[in-house]
Protein backbone atom coordinates (compact mmCIF):
# COMPACT_ATOMS: atom_id res chain seq x y z
CA UNK A 1 0.00 0.00 0.00
CA UNK A 2 1.28 3.56 -1.30
CA UNK A 3 2.47 6.00 1.80
CA UNK A 4 3.70 9.26 2.15
CA UNK A 5 6.83 9.86 3.63
CA UNK A 6 7.08 13.19 5.74
CA UNK A 7 9.58 15.33 7.49
CA UNK A 8 8.21 17.07 10.42
CA UNK A 9 9.37 19.21 13.39
CA UNK A 10 10.55 17.11 16.58
CA UNK A 11 12.13 19.90 18.31
CA UNK A 12 11.84 23.96 18.32
CA UNK A 13 15.54 24.75 17.49
CA UNK A 14 17.17 27.67 19.96
CA UNK A 15 20.76 28.90 17.88
CA UNK A 16 21.98 26.66 15.43
CA UNK A 17 19.91 23.80 13.72
CA UNK A 18 20.59 20.52 13.80
CA UNK A 19 19.00 17.20 12.30
CA UNK A 20 17.64 16.26 15.54
CA UNK A 21 15.03 18.83 15.24
CA UNK A 22 13.32 16.83 12.61
CA UNK A 23 12.17 13.28 11.94
CA UNK A 24 10.73 11.35 9.21
CA UNK A 25 7.67 9.37 9.63
CA UNK A 26 5.18 7.28 7.22
CA UNK A 27 1.72 8.81 7.07
CA UNK A 28 -1.43 6.87 4.56
CA UNK A 29 -1.45 8.25 1.33
CA UNK A 30 -3.53 11.06 1.28
CA UNK A 31 -7.21 11.02 -0.10
CA UNK A 32 -8.54 13.49 -2.44
CA UNK A 33 -10.64 15.77 -0.87
CA UNK A 34 -13.24 18.16 -2.66
CA UNK A 35 -12.49 20.82 -4.89
CA UNK A 36 -8.60 19.52 -3.76
CA UNK A 37 -5.45 18.50 -5.57
CA UNK A 38 -2.72 15.94 -4.66
CA UNK A 39 0.92 16.98 -5.90
CA UNK A 40 3.42 14.94 -6.14
CA UNK A 41 6.26 16.95 -4.82
CA UNK A 42 9.58 16.61 -7.35
CA UNK A 43 11.58 18.99 -5.92
CA UNK A 44 11.88 20.41 -2.41
CA UNK A 45 13.30 23.71 -2.05
CA UNK A 46 15.64 24.57 1.12
CA UNK A 47 14.90 28.04 1.97
CA UNK A 48 16.77 30.19 5.00
CA UNK A 49 13.64 32.34 5.96
CA UNK A 50 11.30 29.27 7.15
CA UNK A 51 13.98 28.94 9.74
CA UNK A 52 12.64 32.00 11.31
CA UNK A 53 8.90 30.51 11.44
CA UNK A 54 10.44 26.99 13.63
CA UNK A 55 11.20 28.38 16.35
CA UNK A 56 8.86 28.16 19.26
CA UNK A 57 5.72 30.86 19.46
CA UNK A 58 7.10 32.11 15.92
CA UNK A 59 4.13 33.39 13.80
CA UNK A 60 3.40 36.87 11.68
CA UNK A 61 0.93 38.25 9.62
CA UNK A 62 2.49 36.43 6.81
CA UNK A 63 2.97 33.13 7.86
CA UNK A 64 2.07 30.63 11.22
CA UNK A 65 4.54 29.13 13.08
CA UNK A 66 5.80 25.84 12.56
CA UNK A 67 4.04 22.94 15.41
CA UNK A 68 5.97 20.40 16.74
CA UNK A 69 4.76 17.04 15.05
CA UNK A 70 3.46 18.98 11.86
CA UNK A 71 5.61 18.66 8.20
CA UNK A 72 7.96 21.09 7.43
CA UNK A 73 7.27 24.17 5.40
CA UNK A 74 8.86 24.38 2.08
CA UNK A 75 8.22 25.83 -1.44
CA UNK A 76 7.60 22.88 -3.85
CA UNK A 77 7.81 21.81 -7.62
CA UNK A 78 5.21 19.34 -7.61
CA UNK A 79 3.28 17.41 -10.45
CA UNK A 80 -0.91 17.37 -10.00
CA UNK A 81 -1.44 13.50 -10.07
CA UNK A 82 -5.35 13.48 -8.99
CA UNK A 83 -7.54 16.64 -9.00
CA UNK A 84 -11.16 17.91 -8.35
CA UNK A 85 -9.94 21.83 -9.17
CA UNK A 86 -10.69 22.25 -12.29
CA UNK A 87 -8.31 25.51 -12.15
CA UNK A 88 -5.16 22.54 -11.50
CA UNK A 89 -5.82 19.61 -14.06
CA UNK A 90 -3.81 16.04 -13.82
CA UNK A 91 -0.31 16.63 -15.39
CA UNK A 92 -0.16 20.45 -14.17
CA UNK A 93 2.93 21.54 -12.73
CA UNK A 94 2.72 23.42 -10.16
CA UNK A 95 4.78 26.13 -7.78
CA UNK A 96 3.35 25.56 -4.14
CA UNK A 97 3.73 25.98 -0.54
CA UNK A 98 3.45 23.14 0.74
CA UNK A 99 5.63 20.84 3.40
CA UNK A 100 8.88 18.22 3.14
CA UNK A 101 6.33 15.49 2.02
CA UNK A 102 6.04 12.98 -1.24
CA UNK A 103 2.99 14.35 -1.33
CA UNK A 104 0.65 17.30 -0.68
CA UNK A 105 -3.29 18.10 -0.96
CA UNK A 106 -4.38 21.43 -1.49
CA UNK A 107 -7.04 23.47 -2.49
CA UNK A 108 -5.00 26.32 -4.61
CA UNK A 109 -5.65 28.89 -2.26
CA UNK A 110 -2.76 29.36 -0.90
CA UNK A 111 0.54 30.14 -2.72
CA UNK A 112 0.48 28.10 -5.85
CA UNK A 113 0.76 28.49 -8.87
CA UNK A 114 0.93 26.42 -12.32
CA UNK A 115 3.77 26.65 -14.44
CA UNK A 116 4.58 27.01 -17.80
CA UNK A 117 7.47 24.51 -18.02
CA UNK A 118 10.05 25.26 -20.79
CA UNK A 119 10.05 21.36 -22.32
CA UNK A 120 13.93 22.50 -23.26
CA UNK A 121 14.65 23.36 -19.25
CA UNK A 122 15.23 20.72 -17.14
CA UNK A 123 12.58 20.49 -14.30
CA UNK A 124 14.97 21.75 -11.40
CA UNK A 125 15.27 25.52 -12.83
CA UNK A 126 12.04 25.56 -11.95
CA UNK A 127 13.38 25.32 -7.94
CA UNK A 128 16.00 27.18 -8.35
CA UNK A 129 16.86 30.19 -10.95
CA UNK A 130 13.19 29.51 -12.16
CA UNK A 131 11.66 29.30 -9.11
CA UNK A 132 11.12 31.55 -5.46
CA UNK A 133 14.89 31.81 -5.45
CA UNK A 134 15.04 33.62 -9.03
CA UNK A 135 11.79 35.59 -8.31
CA UNK A 136 12.47 36.70 -4.96
CA UNK A 137 16.50 38.04 -6.61
CA UNK A 138 14.44 39.34 -9.96
CA UNK A 139 11.47 41.38 -8.20
CA UNK A 140 13.85 42.49 -5.53
CA UNK A 141 16.67 43.67 -7.25
CA UNK A 142 14.48 45.16 -10.51
CA UNK A 143 11.57 46.88 -8.73
CA UNK A 144 13.42 48.50 -5.60
CA UNK A 145 17.00 48.03 -6.45
CA UNK A 146 16.36 49.66 -9.99
CA UNK A 147 19.81 49.07 -10.99
CA UNK A 148 21.12 51.07 -14.09
CA UNK A 149 24.43 50.48 -15.84
CA UNK A 150 27.45 51.95 -13.84
CA UNK A 151 25.65 51.12 -10.55
CA UNK A 152 27.57 49.42 -8.22
CA UNK A 153 25.64 46.58 -6.69
CA UNK A 154 27.29 45.45 -3.16
CA UNK A 155 25.32 41.80 -2.80
CA UNK A 156 25.30 40.06 0.80
CA UNK A 157 25.30 36.02 0.60
CA UNK A 158 26.28 36.67 -2.74
CA UNK A 159 27.16 32.67 -3.04
CA UNK A 160 24.13 31.61 -1.71
CA UNK A 161 20.97 31.07 -3.19
CA UNK A 162 19.41 34.51 -4.27
CA UNK A 163 22.99 36.47 -3.86
CA UNK A 164 24.21 34.42 -6.71
CA UNK A 165 20.89 35.25 -8.62
CA UNK A 166 21.45 38.92 -8.22
CA UNK A 167 25.13 38.71 -8.70
CA UNK A 168 24.62 37.73 -12.43
CA UNK A 169 20.83 39.65 -12.94
CA UNK A 170 22.97 42.57 -11.88
CA UNK A 171 25.82 41.57 -14.40
CA UNK A 172 23.35 41.56 -16.78
CA UNK A 173 21.88 44.72 -16.14
CA UNK A 174 25.54 46.56 -16.38
CA UNK A 175 26.01 47.35 -12.98
CA UNK A 176 29.67 47.00 -11.10
CA UNK A 177 28.76 43.68 -8.79
CA UNK A 178 30.51 43.47 -5.56
CA UNK A 179 29.99 40.47 -4.05
CA UNK A 180 30.18 39.40 0.08
CA UNK A 181 30.35 36.04 1.29
CA UNK A 182 31.76 33.88 4.64
CA UNK A 183 35.40 32.74 3.13
CA UNK A 184 38.13 32.95 0.52
CA UNK A 185 36.84 30.22 -1.21
CA UNK A 186 33.48 31.20 -1.08
CA UNK A 187 35.23 34.33 -2.91
CA UNK A 188 37.61 32.33 -5.52
CA UNK A 189 33.69 30.79 -6.36
CA UNK A 190 32.34 34.18 -6.99
CA UNK A 191 34.99 34.74 -8.85
CA UNK A 192 34.81 31.90 -11.60
CA UNK A 193 31.66 30.83 -11.28
CA UNK A 194 29.75 34.70 -11.12
CA UNK A 195 32.29 36.93 -12.55
CA UNK A 196 31.88 39.52 -9.82
CA UNK A 197 33.72 42.30 -10.27
CA UNK A 198 34.70 42.43 -6.73
CA UNK A 199 34.72 40.10 -3.83
CA UNK A 200 34.89 40.84 0.53
CA UNK A 201 35.39 38.27 3.22
CA UNK A 202 33.11 39.66 5.84
CA UNK A 203 35.43 37.34 8.27
CA UNK A 204 38.22 38.83 7.63
CA UNK A 205 40.39 40.24 9.94
CA UNK A 206 39.98 43.73 8.56
CA UNK A 207 36.75 45.46 9.50
CA UNK A 208 33.73 44.95 6.66
CA UNK A 209 33.21 49.18 6.55
CA UNK A 210 36.76 49.41 5.24
CA UNK A 211 36.41 46.68 3.21
CA UNK A 212 33.36 47.75 1.31
CA UNK A 213 34.82 51.46 1.04
CA UNK A 214 38.03 49.69 -0.86
CA UNK A 215 35.96 47.34 -2.38
CA UNK A 216 33.30 50.55 -3.43
CA UNK A 217 35.61 53.50 -3.46
CA UNK A 218 32.38 54.90 -5.66
CA UNK A 219 29.87 54.08 -2.89
CA UNK A 220 26.77 51.96 -2.94
CA UNK A 221 24.02 52.13 -5.40
CA UNK A 222 22.35 49.18 -4.15
CA UNK A 223 22.66 47.33 -1.69
CA UNK A 224 20.90 43.35 -1.69
CA UNK A 225 20.54 42.72 1.65
CA UNK A 226 20.31 39.29 2.85
CA UNK A 227 21.55 39.68 6.50
CA UNK A 228 20.97 42.68 8.51
CA UNK A 229 22.64 42.93 11.28
CA UNK A 230 26.36 44.03 11.31
CA UNK A 231 26.54 43.52 7.51
CA UNK A 232 23.84 46.34 6.83
CA UNK A 233 25.57 48.34 9.06
CA UNK A 234 28.05 48.44 7.32
CA UNK A 235 26.69 48.75 3.69
CA UNK A 236 24.92 52.16 5.73
CA UNK A 237 28.14 53.22 5.96
CA UNK A 238 28.87 53.73 2.46
CA UNK A 239 25.89 54.25 0.51
CA UNK A 240 25.45 56.60 -1.88
CA UNK A 241 23.04 59.41 -2.59
CA UNK A 242 19.57 58.30 -3.43
CA UNK A 243 20.40 54.91 -2.88
CA UNK A 244 18.51 51.44 -2.47
CA UNK A 245 18.42 49.10 -0.18
CA UNK A 246 16.61 45.62 -0.22
CA UNK A 247 15.68 44.48 2.29
CA UNK A 248 15.28 40.50 1.76
CA UNK A 249 16.26 38.30 4.55
CA UNK A 250 17.79 38.43 7.95
CA UNK A 251 20.28 35.77 8.22
CA UNK A 252 22.20 37.73 11.28
CA UNK A 253 19.11 36.80 13.20
CA UNK A 254 17.37 33.35 11.75
CA UNK A 255 19.37 31.00 14.28
CA UNK A 256 20.30 33.40 16.92
CA UNK A 257 18.17 34.43 20.40
CA UNK A 258 18.87 38.26 19.89
CA UNK A 259 19.09 40.51 17.19
CA UNK A 260 22.19 42.18 15.83
CA UNK A 261 21.18 46.10 16.28
CA UNK A 262 21.68 48.51 13.26
CA UNK A 263 23.07 51.68 14.24
CA UNK A 264 24.29 53.49 10.95
CA UNK A 265 20.53 55.00 10.41
CA UNK A 266 21.52 58.24 10.17
CA UNK A 267 23.01 57.85 6.04
CA UNK A 268 19.50 56.76 5.01
CA UNK A 269 18.63 60.34 5.92
CA UNK A 270 21.12 62.21 4.82
CA UNK A 271 21.84 60.61 1.71
CA UNK A 272 17.79 60.52 0.65
CA UNK A 273 18.07 56.38 0.49
CA UNK A 274 15.48 53.71 0.01
CA UNK A 275 14.68 50.99 2.12
CA UNK A 276 12.20 48.60 1.66
CA UNK A 277 11.44 44.92 2.38
CA UNK A 278 9.46 42.54 0.55
CA UNK A 279 7.92 39.01 -0.32
CA UNK A 280 8.68 37.46 -3.70
CA UNK A 281 4.40 36.48 -3.54
CA UNK A 282 3.49 40.39 -3.88
CA UNK A 283 4.34 39.68 -7.85
CA UNK A 284 2.24 36.16 -8.27
CA UNK A 285 0.24 38.96 -11.31
CA UNK A 286 4.17 39.12 -12.87
CA UNK A 287 5.35 35.56 -12.77
CA UNK A 288 5.28 34.44 -16.20
CA UNK A 289 6.59 37.50 -17.74
CA UNK A 290 9.61 36.94 -14.81
CA UNK A 291 10.32 33.32 -16.03
CA UNK A 292 10.05 34.05 -19.77
CA UNK A 293 12.95 36.44 -19.20
CA UNK A 294 14.83 34.38 -17.04
CA UNK A 295 14.11 31.35 -19.02
CA UNK A 296 15.36 33.20 -22.02
CA UNK A 297 18.71 34.38 -20.04
CA UNK A 298 19.22 30.64 -19.20
CA UNK A 299 18.74 29.66 -22.42
CA UNK A 300 21.19 32.26 -23.40
CA UNK A 301 23.90 31.56 -21.11
CA UNK A 302 23.67 35.17 -19.65
CA UNK A 303 22.39 33.33 -16.29
CA UNK A 304 22.83 30.11 -14.62
CA UNK A 305 21.15 27.69 -11.95
CA UNK A 306 24.05 26.88 -9.44
CA UNK A 307 22.55 23.98 -7.25
CA UNK A 308 23.66 21.82 -4.27
CA UNK A 309 21.35 18.76 -4.87
CA UNK A 310 20.20 16.12 -2.18
CA UNK A 311 18.51 13.39 -3.30
CA UNK A 312 15.75 11.55 -1.28
CA UNK A 313 13.42 12.91 1.33
CA UNK A 314 15.55 11.32 4.19
CA UNK A 315 18.11 13.88 3.26
CA UNK A 316 16.33 16.61 3.80
CA UNK A 317 17.41 17.20 7.07
CA UNK A 318 21.01 17.43 6.44
CA UNK A 319 19.92 19.64 3.02
CA UNK A 320 18.55 21.94 5.34
CA UNK A 321 21.02 22.16 7.65
CA UNK A 322 24.06 22.28 5.37
CA UNK A 323 22.40 25.34 3.89
CA UNK A 324 21.94 27.64 7.19
CA UNK A 325 25.38 27.10 8.39
CA UNK A 326 26.80 28.32 4.48
CA UNK A 327 27.84 25.17 3.31
CA UNK A 328 26.05 24.80 -0.22
CA UNK A 329 27.19 27.05 -3.01
CA UNK A 330 24.10 28.22 -4.63
CA UNK A 331 20.62 26.62 -4.54
CA UNK A 332 20.43 23.89 -2.08
CA UNK A 333 17.54 21.74 -2.88
CA UNK A 334 16.34 17.73 -2.49
CA UNK A 335 15.16 15.77 -5.55
CA UNK A 336 12.37 13.46 -4.48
Amino acid sequence: MKSNQKIILKEHPKGAIHCGHFAQIEAPYPRLEPNHVILRNHYLSMDSGFRQWMNEDAGDGYLPGMQLGDPVQSIVIGEVIESDNSAYPVSSIVLARTSWEQFSVLDGSDLCSILAVDPSLELYHYAATLGTTGLTAYFGLNDIGQPKAGDTLLVSTAAGAVGSVVCELGKAAGCRVIGMTSSEEKCQWLDTALNVDGRINYNASRPLTEQIAEACPDGVDIFFDNVGGSQLDAALANINSKARIVLCGAMSQYQSDGVEPVYNTWPLITQRARAEGFMFSDYQHQYAAALTEMGAMIKAGTLKSHVSLFKGIESTPQAFTDMMSGKNLGKCMVKL
